[in-house]
């Protein structure tokens, strides 16, 4: 049975009733922040840092059940080793912080993604704070990271092969509850998004999502990341809220 969110009083505005239960950010324009103000790359990722901790405050207090944060993708690796070793310090920096400062929040920390590739200290520190928070049953916080939706479909379709040549699962009962399963957002019980913000400006899913954001209203902001406050993700929620969701033909409100 699913634990009831404590929840705050929503801002002027929003509906207790419409709000999504799970929000998908891409988190986008940290690189672009930083050489709009003449800072380093890393400052505008120290930036965008704090804001992935506001929107995970902000989520926790309105009642969201999951916040998806799409926080580096598998092409991401192509950039250079200095950014992509930073970024891995960094992560280990806001889990650390999470786990400390989210253990007293009632909220849940998982990271999705291909953890084999991270440094070996990543992977200590994403398990650690997966253990220690694993009994919350607040917001559920998905960080993305070494993620892609084709890499998901990728893994959940070997996974399902596997299991057809063990003779664990018959070709004739494979469907989509099955294939959903096997991908990285079955550890939710809200693994589609109902809500994708992309910030930036930039109107793409990135190689996000691919399977989970079928029927998954989108909402581009045009600020980077670093520059995002709490109205702009009102105006996004507000904007959800007034869109009536058919799901191919049924109504969502």
């Amino acid at each position: 049975m699913a634990q009831v969110q404590i929840r705050e009083e929503l801002p002027e505005g929003l509906k207790p009733e419409l709000m999504p239960k799970h929000i998908a950010v891409i988190l986008d324009g940290n690189r672009r922040w930083a050489k709009e103000r003449g800072l380093s790359v890393q400052s505008g990722h120290r930036a965008g840092g704090r804001v992935m901790k506001a929107l995970a405050c902000l989520s926790s207090r309105w009642g969201i059940e999951v916040l998806s944060l799409f926080a580096f993708s598998t092409e991401n690796w192509r950039r250079s080793k200095e950014e992509v070793d930073f970024l891995m310090s960094l992560f280990e920096e806001v889990i650390q912080t999470y786990e400390d400062e989210f253990a007293g929040s009632n909220i849940r920390i998982s990271v999705i993604g291909d953890k084999s590739k991270l440094p070996e200290s990543l992977q200590k520190m994403i398990a650690t704070a997966e253990e220690s928070t694993g009994g919350n049953t607040g917001l559920h916080l998905l960080v993305a990271i070494n993620y892609s939706g084709r890499y998901d479909i990728m893994q959940a379709s070997r996974s399902i092969a596997r299991k057809v040549k063990d003779g664990v699962v018959q070709v004739e009962d494979i469907n989509e509850t099955t294939f959903e399963k096997e991908l990285e957002t079955n550890c939710v019980e809200f693994p589609n998004p109902d809500l994708l913000i992309r910030t930036s400006g930039e109107q793409r899913i990135s190689n996000f999502y691919l399977w989970q954001l079928a029927y998954t209203e989108v909402f581009f902001a045009k600020k980077n990341l670093p520059d995002l406050e709490e109205e702009d993700f009102i105006e996004a929620l507000t904007s959800f809220q007034k869109r009536e969701r058919r799901f191919g033909g049924s109504k969502y409100h």
